[in-house]
């Protein structure tokens, strides 16, 4: 299959600056409980694909579904290119690689039985559905995709890569009295096993514990407090609220963003340490190579409390002057690579909880997320339980606790960084590619002075 896009792509070489081809063949299956009743049932087969050309740094996309129509695709996405291309191409400089990934496999999901695989997920819904009379509504969702996706392009480049994913998502609302609805969450991912969502039930339950739990949770009274946040919350902060804002596309054409984020700049505490690691093994956002044959990448965007480093696609970090990072990331063959995050995380530090929490005469401890927003440096984000701390000890539940700031002045209010380490599965959206594999990561962090709101 790579030699005959190579052998697609040779005759236009000479007509634009740079020319590439993705094709992803794919099978998956999907599968959704909501409440009691069977939600959807579906198995789907794809063989599809997009083409970029780039002349005179004017881009064009086209995609195409079979390789028929493979060669008329590749002309209108050159005829497209020198169309609107009046500047000048600048692309950062990548050695052509020539390589096949294949996926170390476990127990292949496509192995087993639609019905086995449906069996399964109606009995962790119904484990969640059984486990309290508050318990309301369930959603239980079951996914596996493999695909192989080839990539070529004018340079010499050409790659095909073996993705397998595997992943279990349930959720539970609990009613309790006066009309309180709460909401847990739980999510398992696998890249290589279909076994992960096998004999899960306490992780499963997990979910109607927490949504249970926090029915006699009374809100949180608003103002400014110490705050812990677990490690699942920290690695979603770090990912929202810091993480998109190093994303190349954004800071190249905007001068308040290149002044924000200047390399070099000091922009947190000194112990602070934050990486985006496509090399880690296993993990939602792994990959060997991104979606233009950059080689993944282990950076650190922030050292030591520095701004170290951005994440780019060849065209941001050939118009920045830097180096391309492997950040280049598409849903699919057919949505054009943006850049995107891989496993972003802040890394573990020195202090064990209990130490965290032992001098803090009131604060709060917020724990995972149900949903947030970010805007520039600033965020607002909804924990999905909460906890006052009192006299250096949990006490009791508290709800709709909601954390809001400045990044920046955030990432200097950091007063400790756990010795622990958590990664969880993220689905993440950007320019209408929504639920790209991510994972984020970190230890507990602990905040002084974060603006909590509550009901």
């Amino acid at each position: 299959m790579q030699q005959q896009l190579m052998e697609a792509i040779a005759p236009y070489r000479d007509r634009v600056d740079y020319l590439e081809v993705r094709l992803e063949q794919s099978e998956s299956t999907a599968i959704s409980f909501r409440g009691p009743e069977l939600d959807a049932v579906n198995r789907s087969f794809s063989l599809a694909g997009g083409i970029r050309a780039c002349h005179k740094g004017g881009w064009s996309f086209v995609t195409f579904n079979g390789l028929a129509e493979l060669k008329a695709r590749i002309e209108e996405a050159v005829v497209q290119s020198r169309l609107v291309g009046s500047e000048k191409t600048l692309l950062a400089d990548v050695t052509p690689i020539q390589d096949y990934v294949a996926v170390e496999l476990g127990r292949d999901p496509r192995s087993i039985t639609l019905a086995e695989k449906r069996k399964l997920l109606e009995s962790y819904n119904q484990l969640l559905l059984d486990y309290d009379p508050r318990i309301q509504t369930t959603m239980a969702g079951y996914s596996d995709r493999f695909g192989i996706t080839y990539f070529v392009n004018s340079q010499g480049t050409s790659i095909a890569q073996e993705r397998l994913d595997v992943t279990g998502r349930f959720g539970a609302i609990a009613r309790g009295e006066g009309g309180v609805v709460r909401q847990g969450f739980e999510s398992i991912h696998s890249r290589s096993d279909y076994d992960v969502l096998t004999n899960i039930e306490d992780r499963v339950k997990s979910a109607a514990v927490r949504a249970v739990s926090q029915l006699e949770a009374k809100s949180v009274k608003g103002g400014q407090y110490p705050v812990i946040l677990d490690p699942y919350l920290s690695g979603v902060f770090i990912h929202e609220a810091f993480g998109h804002l190093s994303e190349a596309d954004g800071i190249y054409e905007n001068p308040k963003m290149q002044e924000l984020l200047t390399l070099g700049k000091p922009v947190a505490i000194e112990q602070l340490n934050v990486i985006d690691d496509a090399t880690l093994p296993g993990l939602p956002g792994t990959l060997k190579y991104d979606d233009e044959g950059v080689p993944a990448q282990c950076k650190h965007l922030i050292k030591n409390g520095v701004l170290a480093a951005r994440m780019h696609n060849r065209e941001t970090a050939g118009k920045m002057g830097e180096a391309p990072t492997g950040n280049a990331r598409a849903l699919s063959a057919t949505f054009m690579p943006l850049v995107r995050m891989t496993n972003t995380a802040i890394e573990s530090g020195a202090h064990s909880f209990d130490e965290m929490v032992g001098d803090i005469e009131e604060g709060v401890y917020a724990v995972r997320m149900l949903g947030g927003q970010t805007n520039g440096e600033m965020f607002t984000f909804a924990a999905a339980q909460g906890f006052m701390i009192r006299d250096g000890k949990l006490a009791e539940p508290v709800s709709d606790v909601t954390l809001s700031g400045n990044v920046f002045q955030t990432l200097k209010d950091i007063e400790s960084i756990g010795n622990d380490s958590v990664y969880a599965y993220g689905g993440c959206g950007k320019g209408g590619q929504g639920g790209l594999p991510v994972s984020v990561g970190g230890p507990h962090l602990r905040i002084k002075n974060v603006v909590v709101g509550g009901r």
